[in-house]
């Protein structure tokens, strides 16, 4: 993997974490998750999930965001201290300008700053664009995740 190219002049590499700059990072999430309702519902799910370390890195050109990395450091028996990355979008209108490796690097940086053994992400089998991007990045597939939706449970 070689190192990603300067950030573009007004360009910058920071977390979101008020209200104002969530809503900002909203339409970039909405093209990967498409299920949630609206802003609002973005922005009351990122708070609950900040219980869990959950937070957001975002690419900004000046006031826009242009790419997403939301991501939580965890511990457990099979990794150890790690950090799981569970999104990862660029805007649409960005692609092809190398956002998804700024904020790929952006995230190993915190893993390794963290103390963390490993970098865990997951990507939809049918993903073959994202799986090759991962394998660009120096990422192996390691693993299959098997899992079931409880129409019960909490919102997705």
């Amino acid at each position: 993997m070689h190192p990603p190219p300067p950030l573009p002049p007004g360009a910058a590499l920071r977390r979101a974490d008020t209200d104002t700059e969530l809503r900002a990072c909203w339409p970039v999430m909405q093209q990967l998750r498409p299920h949630l309702a609206n802003a609002d519902d973005f922005i009351a799910r990122v708070h609950r999930m900040r219980a869990d370390g959950y937070r957001l890195l975002a690419a900004w050109q000046d006031a826009q965001v242009l790419a997403l990395g939301g991501y939580r450091l965890q511990e457990n028996l099979v990794y150890g201290r790690f950090l799981y990355l569970d999104d990862l979008v660029t805007l649409d209108s960005a692609r092809g300008q190398r956002w998804g490796e700024q904020m790929i690097v952006a995230v190993q940086a915190i893993a390794e700053r963290a103390g963390c053994a490993h970098f865990v992400l997951d990507t939809g089998v049918a993903n073959t664009g994202a799986q090759r991007f991962y394998a660009r990045q120096g990422l192996a597939n390691h693993a299959i995740r098997y899992g079931r939706r409880y129409a019960q449970g909490a919102a997705a």
